[in-house]
């Protein structure tokens, strides 16, 4: 996931700011980590580069 794409994304829940916490990255972009939203109190995970942005109860 490249990091210029927190200018769009929003929470799938309320639509609020994410706050991204980077585990591991490489020059081009954010391998591993979450998108955190300080509003719902929820994380959605970022894996091998791809964020997963479905509500919680969808998830598994």
């Amino acid at each position: 996931m490249k990091k210029d794409l927190m200018d769009i994304l929003a929470c799938p829940v309320c639509k609020g700011d994410l706050i991204l916490n980077v585990v591991e990255e490489n020059e081009e972009e954010v391998i591993s980590g979450t998108l955190y939203c300080p509003v719902c109190r929820e994380h959605y995970p970022v894996d091998e580069g791809i964020p997963n942005l479905l509500p919680p109860d969808l998830r598994n």
